[in-house]
């Protein structure tokens, strides 16, 4: 069981993060956001498969006056990720939106800052504190480099100005492309502060090479218990960000959902574990099912039988004939070509 950092709590819309709150997991859209009927179909497909909160790109006023029509069409809880113009963080406040990611290196100076903050004050709306490893202030990264140090000094200037405006619903994320740079910056800040944090391995990459640095960089941080909300960045469909975000909460046991536990197959294997394994987990996907569920697909006599008669459901693979196990008993022997259905049809008498 893993035993989560303390920390404060604030409220996104209708989710909240810190504190006792589930992690949620956040995206982006990659739409352009003056696009507003393409932007309203990412979200709400984002939100179809388990997607808590979205983050939405204003490069300009006029994606800021989209604001209120993407607002009305959809219900999942929107923030607003502005960079280098304060004035698009005052007009996504003056048109409803949900909370505010700013970077603090690049939008301005403390006036402007705290002009932002004091409108988001008034709206009651929480700020996302970005600090990015590429966008440190000219001040602090000729002093510490790019380092550790580097990213929590920058993010604890803001943090303290928004301290002294009387302003406390934040959140705090430190991000870098480099794992250990990433683990070690939250690391520091979680020593020094109680705001909730967010989560995520910036330009993390392609789909494969993303999802491996950020269940690295984003599960260690998890697994001390480090981490409110998250999002894994990757260079590809926004809706395979929220996939691989859920697994990873699934895997540390932080998240509800389907398990599916399958070998790897060797020389030994008598079915076509692969593809049984792939199809189950397609169908299992459209379940929604919102509770634990383990389900064991194994392909020998080896491991197989133990695995399987260990799981909520399972089968076990052997030569001419399979057998279903549910709850450590056996239900029946079935053939290969009907192994997914079967294992499927059985898993809806339940779910």
């Amino acid at each position: 069981m893993i035993k989560r950092r303390k920390t404060r709590e604030i409220k996104i819309g209708y989710v909240s993060i810190g504190g006792d709150s589930p992690i949620s997991v956040q995206s982006m859209t990659n739409t352009d956001t003056r696009d507003v009927k393409k932007t309203i179909k990412q979200i709400k497909q984002l939100e179809s498969i388990g997607c808590d909160i979205v983050r939405i790109a204003i490069p300009d006023m006029t994606s800021a006056d989209h604001i209120p029509e993407i607002k009305k069409s959809t219900t999942i809880p929107i923030i607003a990720d502005i960079h280098f113009d304060y004035y698009l963080a005052l007009e996504s406040i003056k048109n409803g939106i949900d909370a505010l990611r700013i970077n603090p290196g690049n939008i301005g100076s403390c006036d402007k800052i705290a002009k932002v903050v004091n409108a988001a004050k008034v709206a009651k709306i929480p700020i996302r504190i970005g600090v990015n490893s590429g966008s440190l202030e000219k001040d602090i990264k000729e002093k510490y480099g790019i380092s550790a140090k580097a990213i929590t000094e920058s993010a604890l200037r803001h943090i303290r100005l928004c301290e002294k405006l009387g302003f406390y619903d934040i959140k705090i994320s430190l991000k870098s492309s480099s794992v250990p740079l990433t683990i070690e910056s939250y690391r520091k800040m979680a020593k020094l502060v109680d705001y909730p944090f967010h989560l995520g391995i910036t330009e993390a990459g392609t789909k494969f090479t993303g999802t491996i640095k950020s269940a690295i960089g984003i599960g260690a941080l998890l697994s001390e218990g480090i981490g409110d909300t998250i999002r894994v960045s990757l260079t590809e469909n926004p809706v395979e960000e929220v996939k691989v975000g859920i697994e990873i909460l699934k895997s540390l046991g932080l998240k509800k959902g389907p398990n599916i536990i399958s070998c790897p197959t060797c020389g030994r294997t008598e079915i076509n574990v692969i593809k049984i394994a792939k199809k189950v987990e397609y169908e299992i996907n459209k379940l929604k099912i919102n509770q634990n569920l383990t389900i064991a697909i194994m392909g020998c006599v080896v491991n197989g039988p133990g695995e399987a008669k260990e799981a909520d459901i399972g089968i076990a693979g052997g030569k001419n004939k399979t057998l279903l196990f549910k709850k450590g008993k056996i239900l029946k022997t079935i053939q290969e070509k009907s192994i997914a259905e079967e294992l499927i049809k059985e898993i809806k008498k339940d779910f």
